[in-house]
């Protein structure tokens, strides 16, 4: 069987696309359309299902790119790093959340630089389109808030993250926390809200955790880098929603302040995706290994 061929049906199964997968390999849209249908020729079964919008893998397709994927990927790589192992320098491109890769992955990897990893990341805050850039090759690994399904991609547990409610010292004081305590939500939707989306996506999930319900407010601030939520929150902008490994060099000068104190505070897991066989690859093994080794203090 061609490589070319397996290479350009990867190439499509992983985008959902044969104009994306076109665009990654340099190809036209026809030639891309021509090899994969000389592949199910040869095969004698359809691969893909054509849709409005992109193609569906059939089960031959899947089962086929479930074998093939790791070892053209480890071809790939042979390819790329050529006979010197000790000096080739391999390149990782790592994406997920601004913050958490800028204040936790990448510091955790920087001592991979040292021993001949090169590093590349990509800021994505959403989850479906860091892990769909994941399975279309655009990265090796993956930092998200969801766990990917189907088998194209393998996900482990990286850590948890709790979330904080607070807003400025002045805020708090004159709110009283003896009031926030028995009126809760009613209370604070008096406060301006800080987030990074208009949706709310931090207030909502720790309402629903805390108060089983949904904010009433809008959001008085939006800004879409925790970070910049934090320094608007700090400096006295209304309420925010934050990780506390972010907010808690904050907390402990007193630039926030905790406005509650729930019994058991909301929590979001993270986890550490690649693509199914990747792992096989010493540069991908090595950076997964130390994300993993490091998560265990986050």
């Amino acid at each position: 069987m061609d490589l070319a061929l397996l290479r350009t049906f990867v190439t499509v199964h992983r985008a959902g696309s044969f104009t994306r997968a076109a665009a990654l390999l340099g190809l036209s849209q026809p030639a891309v359309t021509s090899q994969i249908r000389t592949l199910e020729r040869q095969l004698g079964r359809p691969l893909f299902l054509r849709r409005a919008r992109g193609v569906t893998p059939t089960t031959m397709g899947d089962e086929l790119a479930h074998r093939a994927a790791p070892h053209l990927d480890a071809l790939v790589e042979i390819a790329e790093s050529g006979v010197d192992e000790e000096s080739a320098v391999r390149t990782l491109h790592l994406a997920g959340p601004p913050e958490f890769i800028s204040l936790r992955a990448l510091p955790a990897l920087t001592p991979l630089v040292s021993h001949g990893l090169a590093l590349r990341s990509s800021f994505l805050a959403n989850a479906e389109e860091t892990l769909e850039g994941l399975a279309a090759g655009h990265h090796d690994l993956a930092i998200a808030t969801a766990r990917p399904r189907g088998e194209l991609l393998t996900a482990t547990p990286l850590c948890d993250e709790e979330h904080v409610l607070v807003a400025a010292p002045r805020w708090a004081a004159r709110l009283g926390t003896g009031t926030l305590r028995h009126k809760g939500p009613v209370v604070l939707e008096q406060l301006p809200v800080v987030e990074v989306h208009e949706s709310l996506p931090f207030v909502s999930r720790y309402w629903a955790a805390v108060f089983d319900c949904r904010p009433a407010a809008a959001g008085t601030v939006i800004a879409p880098d925790l970070r910049a939520v934090l320094g608007c929150a700090a400096a006295g902008a209304g309420l925010a929603v934050l990780p506390r490994y972010l907010c808690e060099g904050a907390l402990e000068r007193g630039e926030v302040v905790a406005l509650l104190d729930p019994p058991v505070p909301p929590l979001r897991t993270y986890f550490l995706a690649a693509r199914t066989g990747t792992l096989a690859l010493p540069h991908i093994a090595r950076a997964h290994e130390w994300l993993v080794r490091a998560a265990a203090d986050w």
